[in-house]
């Protein structure tokens, strides 16, 4: 399984990097538009930052504007990985750009039918955002797990990368039901690390070094 940083905040994606636990980032217009600076150099400050796939929005809404979006948003690096939201014209475009050899995040995922279409029209991923379906009552980790078996029943190379994680929770049960990817943010990766029973171990052997004689 893949660990993506989900998050356009280059000290935090700089720290986690730091960390050599990284595999790629995901952002959104909403995470971007929460940062100082424009897109041009956001963007260039990540994919200098981090070796692996960058997931960026396009924010067309037709086919016919939404591929050479993707186009210009691809040649910016080759890391670069396309979000294209689940929508008819949008699985009109992730089709012409798989053809095209463009790798493509179809996102905003919440259901397996939609999952099933995306991957039908050649999505290199698919994002369920398993956060957004637990805030209407709905089992997001459920739908992840229900993605899974179909893509492997049919043999669709698409990958899942398990989205909206608001919790350790969502990271422990993505980790089991085998997705491809979880991408998570600062905070709840910060949360990944540290466990009470690893600080009070910690602060029990330096107590007991200072005892030691040296």
């Amino acid at each position: 399984m893949q660990l993506f940083i989900d998050s356009a905040n280059i000290v935090h994606i700089r720290e986690i990097a730091s960390l050599g636990i990284l595999d790629g980032v995901t952002t959104n217009p909403s995470l971007i538009a929460k940062e100082k600076g424009g897109f041009d150099a956001i963007i260039g400050s990540i994919t200098a930052a981090v070796h692996g796939p960058i997931s960026v929005e396009c924010v067309s809404e037709r086919a016919e504007q939404i591929v050479p979006e993707a186009e210009r948003i691809a040649a910016r690096h080759p890391d670069i990985v396309v979000k294209v939201p689940i929508t008819e014209e949008g699985l009109k475009a992730v089709h012409r750009l798989s053809q095209d050899g463009i790798r493509t995040n179809v996102t905003l995922v919440f259901s397996v039918h939609q999952a099933i279409l995306a991957a039908k029209a050649g999505a290199t991923y698919v994002s369920p955002f398993v956060g957004r379906l637990d805030d209407i009552g709905e089992d997001g980790m459920q739908v992840v797990a229900d993605i899974k078996a179909a893509f492997s029943r049919y043999g669709f190379p698409t990958m899942i990368i398990v989205a909206s994680v608001r919790n350790l929770e969502h990271v422990r049960k993505a980790t089991l039901l085998g997705a491809d990817v979880v991408t998570v943010p600062y905070t709840v990766i910060k949360e990944m690390v540290r466990h009470p029973l690893t600080d009070a171990g910690i602060a029990k052997f330096l107590d007991d070094w200072k005892k030691v004689k040296r």
